[in-house]
């Protein structure tokens, strides 16, 4: 390749890039990311814009969508229609959005997920919440700019006089960033604006016992305790368990059906409905026998169960596993913070971001009040010496050729009072009355100095801040829709785990995996491995005794916990179903424990690499078919085990066959994280671990471990040390766990 094809290479990768870049830049503030002051995306804040144009406001009659979508598309945003007029449609749909910025009239969807009308056949206006998004848009409250064809302005941020983007939240996806931002309750981010002006210094603790959590226009119940909630808007990423609320109908003869009355945020109702109805075609909820939509204005669905003996609880718990009546609602709090730079905020930075934007708004409006002021009290001034001249300055009217300059070099005034002077009406003329205009001036003045106080003075514009957040507070606690929608119900450790305790038909029962993935459940205990069916080339891989009315806990190297209810299983036939199609393990090779569920009991989970912490069982409790990451592993590790503490001690042992034992009070609880270093390594792993009790003598692995019981202290130390190795005796066996002892 010649030095010019090297050049010419060189200059299609910049050029590349360069565009790349600008495209990048382009998604990012043009698209995807709303603006942190007023909340919205440019095809959002151009249609508020061109309806405001129009004139549509919340007293007007309504407008032809298509219309509104013309007048966006020819004026302001040169792209498709569907996509200004979708965006349109959705500020009208007050199931998503939870103060909706436009009236609609006509077909605008609904929450069964069906779309709107086409626009020649629905008619819009503004609602009395976009026009405090644009009060005062004529007062240069806000910058314009030039339109694609630069043939008229638009403003390139709106007034907003509350805080939009977190009281309707966003949604979207650029390239490489995306956002996510869930609806607010607006009298608690007003109280919230309100605290964060008396209090500059206030924590996003303080600021979260007023902003307790996202209100969702469809109600729901949020899940999450308060430390999970501070820690999402403490960080700007997360997520929030959101649940379908409902309630239990008693019917005739002990008979009963569940109702739900409010299905989780953008959850579509009909969809819901189809997929409850295939779950129980295909067995995979068996407890539930039916399921109906009786919705008409509110929300209703109505759920039949097998039979009045089935577990309220239960039959609610496989629901919120295996439908979208419990679901996670993510949380990215990336926005552009002065509408160019993208940045993931805290819930703190984007009430600040807004109030630094009505403080400047108040600046502006204010040096607009002043100029106008000035510029009518240079007018009352050469008004009073009309008022004192009006004979002579009608004489130089009739008389002179040039009566503007004239009256300027007669009487010293400028060409603004002599415009004003010369455009008056005949009629007019007896209005001009010394007293008024004198009265006018004094008003004027007062206000003059009032406003220059302001201007001068940070701590009276934070008050008038504060004083127009106070009033839009009043204002709003009037409107029906500002009540607290969604509930916060944190849901406690284990409660999920009680639900299983009454159930319906419970008996023993011997759950089987085979090495090749295919679980089934036996009825009965301390089954012979003879009784289990396999395919050919199968074979045991785990077994668990437990009962009926218990759920199954399973754990992967990658550090992920799943739980399975046994209602879940088909009858005992054949050689079972395979376990990835009901839990999402993906690779069920990677499964390295499988332990029945006990209310209040913990397990040691351990890693190759000898991390490992205690973790309560209902913290491995995954309320979706996706699981629950509990370990963090780092580079090169994997989880090899989850022991039940039944005892008051540790013993782990290392590749090089070193053991250590040591008390579990030194392992720390928790949901989840990376551990602690149970045993010190030089290029070994940890090959297992087990948990026994100092007093347990008649433990058969202990026996063959140690030829006297009183020999234990030999290996007994700190958590963390290197160990001792084994007797000669044991080493001779090839042992991969304790179990190999036996």
């Amino acid at each position: 390749m010649n030095t010019q094809q090297m050049d010419q290479k060189q200059d299609i990768t910049t050029a590349l890039e360069t565009r790349y870049l600008l495209y990048a830049v382009s998604t990012i503030m043009d698209r995807a990311l709303p603006d942190a002051r007023d909340g919205l995306k440019p095809v959002h804040r151009r249609i508020l814009y061109a309806m405001n144009q129009l004139r549509l406001y919340p007293q007007s009659n309504f407008r032809k969508c298509s219309k509104i979508v013309g007048e966006v598309m020819g004026n302001y945003h040169p792209h498709g229609d569907k996509a200004i007029y979708d965006a349109l449609a959705r500020f009208a749909q007050d199931f998503s959005v939870r103060y909706p910025l436009i009236e609609g009239q006509g077909n605008f969807g609904n929450v069964d997920g069906d779309n709107p009308a086409a626009q020649r056949y629905t008619e819009a206006r503004l609602s009395k919440y976009s026009i405090e998004l644009l009060e005062g848009l004529n007062e240069n409250s806000v910058d314009f700019k030039e339109t694609y064809d630069s043939s008229d302005d638009e403003p390139s941020v709106l007034p907003a006089n509350f805080p939009h983007l977190l009281a309707n939240g966003a949604s979207g996806i650029a390239v490489g960033m995306a956002t996510s931002i869930p609806p607010h309750n607006l009298l608690e981010l007003l109280k919230a604006s309100i605290l964060l002006v008396d209090k500059p210094n206030s924590t996003i603790q303080q600021l979260s016992d007023i902003v307790e959590g996202p209100d969702f226009p469809t109600g729901g119940i949020i899940l999450d305790n308060r430390e999970d909630i501070i820690k999402v808007y403490t960080d700007g990423k997360g997520s929030f368990r959101l649940r379908a609320k409902h309630h239990i109908e008693d019917l005739k003869h002990g008979n009963w059906q569940l109702v739900i009355d409010e299905i989780p945020y953008q959850v579509q109702k009909g969809r819901l409905i189809e997929k409850i109805a295939d779950l129980i075609s295909g067995k995979k909820l068996s407890l539930v026998q039916n399921v109906r939509d009786e919705s008409a204005e509110e929300i209703r669905i109505v759920i039949e169960p097998r039979s009045r003996n089935v577990g309220k609880e239960n039959l609610l718990t496989s629901l919120y596993q295996f439908t979208d009546l419990e679901t996670k609602v993510a949380v990215n709090l990336n926005v552009l913070i002065d509408g160019i730079s993208p940045k993931v905020s805290n819930l703190k930075e984007l009430l600040q971001t807004f109030l630094d934007h009505r403080r400047e708004i108040l600046i502006r409006k204010s040096t607009h009040r002043l100029e106008n002021i000035d510029k009518r009290l240079e007018i009352i001034e050469g008004l009073l010496q009309a008022y004192i001249n009006l004979d002579r300055l009608i004489n130089i009217i009739r008389e002179e050729d040039d009566p503007k300059t004239a009256i300027i070099e007669e009487f010293g005034l400028s060409e603004l009072q002599v415009e004003s002077i010369l455009n008056l009406r005949l009629r007019a003329l007896r209005r001009l009355d010394e007293e008024l205009l004198s009265k006018e001036q004094q008003e004027l003045m007062k206000e003059r100095q009032t406003l220059e106080d302001l201007l001068e003075d940070q701590r009276l514009q934070w008050k008038n801040v504060k004083d127009q957040l106070t009033l839009l507070k009043k204002k709003f606690a009037g409107y029906e829709l500002c009540e607290r929608q969604t509930l916060l119900e944190p849901e406690e450790e284990g409660s999920r785990a009680s639900f299983q305790d009454v159930t319906v038909d419970d008996y023993p029962v011997t759950v089987v995996l085979s090495e090749n993935g295919w679980i089934r459940s036996y009825k009965g205990h301390s089954l012979d491995n003879n009784s289990f069916k396999f395919r050919d080339g199968d074979g045991v891989k785990f077994s668990a005794q437990l009962s009926r009315s218990q759920q199954l806990l399973f754990i992967t190297s990658e550090g992920r916990s799943f739980s399975l209810s046994l209602d879940q299983l088909k009858k005992d036939k054949g050689y079972g179903e395979p376990l990835n199609l009901i839990i999402g393990t993906g690779n069920v090779t990677s499964i390295v424990s499988i332990i029945p569920f006990h209310h209040g009991n913990k397990g040691l989970i351990f890693s190759k690499k000898g991390l490992g912490f205690l973790v309560d069982f209902s913290s491995l409790q995954a309320s979706t078919k996706t699981g629950k990451q509990i370990f963090e592993l780092s580079e090169g590790d994997e989880v090899i085990g989850l022991k039940e503490i039944i005892g008051d001690s540790v013993m782990v042992l290392s590749s090089s066959f070193k053991m250590l034992i040591f008390s579990a009070k030194e392992l720390p609880n928790l949901k989840k994280g990376k551990g602690v270093r149970l045993q010190r390594y030089k290029g070994e792993t940890l090959l297992d671990a087990m948990i026994f009790s100092q007093n347990q003598k008649d433990n058969v692995i202990l026996k063959k471990l140690f030829a006297k019981y009183e020999d234990v202290r030999f290996w007994t130390g700190k958590r963390g040390l290197v160990g001792k190795t084994l007797p000669k005796k044991l080493l001779k066996k090839k042992m991969t766990k304790f179990e190999d002892l036996l």
